[in-house]
Order: structure tokens, then sequence, then C-alpha cells
């Protein structure tokens, strides 16, 4: 622990918060993430002699045979009476850009991904930073601290959710029946919420408990519930596609389309621990991993393997603890994903590209040169799309940790909802409803893909 006076803590918060922000800005760290990655340009015609008016640029798949950069363009075949359409090789070339700062700040949504990550981080290290800190409980909020953090972590959630609900509303950027669903589903999650924070789902169903809460706090909390089900469907179906393709469950046999040994392992790890995290505080399967009768020391007693519900495991405590840690490593494991979701949602429009271009004899391939096109504008909007779960996951789990009697301090949120419930409870219970919703949305397109009912095109 650091003892530090209760003015040094806000120093300290603010030095952070400033420091942070100068060294990500300077350094340029949110668009590492995106700097280097392999985008597509589908042209409506190329001259492959002509090097100059492909600017430089390398096609990502180019004809057998040739080992060229610009192969030879093939020879004119002699139209007979029956053909009447003669397929023309030159405008179904696709060409792979790597992209560079100049690029990224072309695209839409750009500086918003930029002050996001950057804000996203400061955030999150200031929640951490709070809990290596010894406060004086006397001195208030402001005083000891407590205010920065809690004012940067709530103001950061207000901005990737708003953020978003504003990208699912644009319009070329998702289909208008996946809007619909997204009300729906919004609809439905509302229903459910109401269920949950009104404890008509039994705790013996859920391990959260929500009586600290009013009937005003319980409705805020269920629109809560909605605004994240519906507005976390369509990143949720998007991250379903980039894990089947980055980990080639299509067998497409195309190497450019699914990504490294590397990538697939954080994919695999990062579903895998999103499933562990979501049913862990599911009471039935918590209770597998809680021995109810250790009392800091193991039972002697030899039990049957009927009875081995609440007497295996480890100590509540620990338990606590560890799906505490699993959402921490959730949102981190997230946020290193990002890169090899945006490079297989890039590698997508590759995958339309050939899909067209083998379909007929006369391919149409105007659908993939607009989605060749969609996929590399709309770049850093779903970038923000793949950020906010880990965002979310990381800061409402923040904000748990922040000790009660600080914020009983803070009149203006005490005012409005009980401060034990609104740090403790509701903040921890949301960032487990992030992390299921994501696990459910995700699981759900998974199935669906792999009965057959959805497909990549």
């Amino acid at each position: 622990m650091i003892l530090l006076g209760s003015t040094k803590n806000l120093i300290l918060h603010v030095t952070l918060s400033l420091t942070l922000t100068l060294l990500l800005s300077i350094l340029k760290i949110p668009i590492l993430f995106l700097h280097g990655l392999h985008t597509y340009i589908h042209p409506d015609d190329v001259n492959p002699n002509n090097s100059k008016s492909a600017g430089g640029l390398r096609a990502a798949i180019r004809r057998p045979g040739t080992s060229s950069d610009y192969p030879d363009p093939p020879r004119p075949k002699k139209k007979s009476k029956d053909n009447k359409f003669e397929f023309d090789e030159n405008k179904a070339q696709i060409f792979r850009l790597k992209l560079n700062d100049a690029h990224l700040q072309s695209r839409p949504y750009f500086t918003h991904f930029r002050a996001t990550f950057i804000s996203i981080i400061v955030a999150s290290f200031s929640l951490l930073l709070q809990q290596f800190l010894s406060l004086d409980k006397d001195s208030g909020v402001l005083a000891n601290g407590t205010l920065v953090p809690l004012l940067l972590g709530l103001v950061c959630i207000c901005r990737v959710l708003f953020l978003v609900a504003r990208v699912s509303f644009e319009q070329s950027a998702s289909k208008k029946s996946e809007k619909q669903v997204s009300v729906f589903v919004g609809v439905l999650g509302f229903l459910l919420g109401l269920m949950i924070v009104f404890e008509v789902v039994p705790h013996w169903v859920l391990d959260f408990e929500f009586g600290s809460l009013d009937v005003y706090g319980r409705f805020a909390v269920a629109a809560l519930m909605a605004f994240i089900v519906g507005f976390l469907y369509m990143p949720a179906a998007k991250n379903a596609r980039a894990f089947w393709l980055g980990t080639d469950q299509i067998r497409s046999n195309l190497s450019i389309i699914p990504c490294g040994w590397i990538g697939r392992m954080l994919l695999y790890a990062n579903y895998l621990l999103l499933i562990f995290s979501s049913v862990v505080w599911i009471t039935p399967f918590a209770e597998l991993l809680v021995n109810k009768n250790m009392n800091g020391s193991k039972a002697s007693n030899v039990i049957d393997a009927e009875e081995l519900v609440g007497n295996v495991g480890m100590l509540r405590s620990d338990f606590d603890r560890s799906r505490i840690w699993c959402l921490l490593v959730l949102g981190i494991l997230q946020m290193a994903t990002l890169r090899p979701n945006l490079q297989i949602y890039l590698n997508e429009a590759v995958l339309s590209w050939y899909q067209r271009l083998h379909a007929s004899k006369v391919p149409d391939l105007d659908f993939s040169r607009a989605k060749v096109f969609l996929h590399n504008h709309h770049l850093c909007l779903v970038a923000l799309q793949f950020l906010a779960p880990s965002a979310l996951v990381l800061l409402f789990l923040g904000l748990s940790q922040v000790d009660d009697n600080m914020v009983e301090n803070f009149q203006v949120v005490c005012s409005l909802l009980p401060c034990s419930a609104l740090v403790k409870e509701v903040a921890l219970f949301l960032a487990w409803w992030v992390v299921f919703v994501w696990a459910f949305f995700t699981s759900a397109s998974l199935a669906l893909y792999r009965r057959g009912i959805l497909y990549v095109s």
C-alpha cells in the first residue's frame, strides 16, 4: 500500500491522466492497432502494363502461372457466335494495400476511435491506481482523489455507449434487417432485465442481488441492460463472423482469409474464456466450484460422487476473486484480439470477391466491388464496435472495485441511487451482463453458421 496524503492522491490522479493522454497521443498508440493492416481495392478496370496507373499496388491474388508482380494481359479470345459476352479479367483484379497514417485519417470515425481508445486507457489506469492508494475517509472524494476515477469511468462509459449507438444507425454500415433485429432483441432485453432486477428470476439462478435498489433504480438498470443488448447485437454478429473465418471453419483453402496461428490462439482463448466467464456467475455452475463445507481447511470425510456438489472446490472468497480476475483477463484479451478481428473483417471482402468471381462464366462483380469498398471505408467504425465490449467490461469492473465508503460522500450520485448498490452490485452485474450478452450472441451465430442457416457471402 502507498501511504499518501489526501491532496497528494488528487495530484497523483491528475498527473497520471495527463501523462497517459500525452504519451498515447504523441506515440500514436491507438494508430498502432490499425497501422499495417492489409485492406483491399477492387477497381472498375486496371491496365496491368501501366504501373503508374496501379500506383505501385500489388495484386492480392494473381492468375496462376504468373510470377511477376503485374502479369501480362490475357490474349484476346475470338468471340464465337454462341457467346455474346466476353469476360474481361482486367476488371476482376483486386489489389492489396497496407494501411498507413494517411489512409487511416481519411476513414470515418477515425478521430472518434483515437479519442475513445485514449480515454479508455486513461480511465482504466486511473481506476487501477485507486486500488493501490491509501485513502483518508474523512477528507471527501475530491481531496482524496476518488472523484477523478469515478468521473473518468462514468464519462468514458457514456461515451462508448453513445458511439456504439451512433454507429449502429449508420445507413451503409449494416442492413435494415440487422437494425430491426437489434431493436427486437433490445425489447426482449428490457423484459428480461425487468425479470432479473425485480427478482422474478430467483437467486438460485443468478448470483446477484438487487435488494438495495428502489423501483426507479431497477427500471434504470433494466433500461441500460436493454441498451446493451440492442446495440451489441451487430458487433457480436461481426465477432462471430471473424471467429468463423479466422479459424477457417469454412475450409476455404485460401491462405489469405484466415489469420495466423497466433491470431487463432487468441481467438480460441478469447472465446473459451468468454464462455467460462459468463457461466461462473450462474448459481448452478458456481456451486460446482465452491466448497461450502471448507472452513479454512480441507474436509476429511470421504463422500460419494452424488455429494460432490458443494463439497469440492475452493473457498467462497477465493472463488469470488477468481471470477473478478476472469473478467479482467477477458477484457484485456478482447482488446488484444482487436487487430486480428479487424484484419479478418477486411479479408472477408476478399472471400466475397472470390465467390463472385467463380459463381459463373461471366461473373457480376458489382456486389463484391461494393463490399470491398464498404469494408475498407468503415474500418474505424467496426474498430469501435469491436472495442466497445472490452471497454465496458474493464470500466464497469473498475467502478465495482471503488470503496463504498468513499462514494457515500459523493452526494450527487447517492441522491440518485444507493451508493453500495451502484458501485458494487450494479457495476459488477453490468460487467457480467456485457460478457453474457456477447457470449450468447456469438455462440448463437456460430451455431447458425454450423447448421448452414447463416453463411458468409
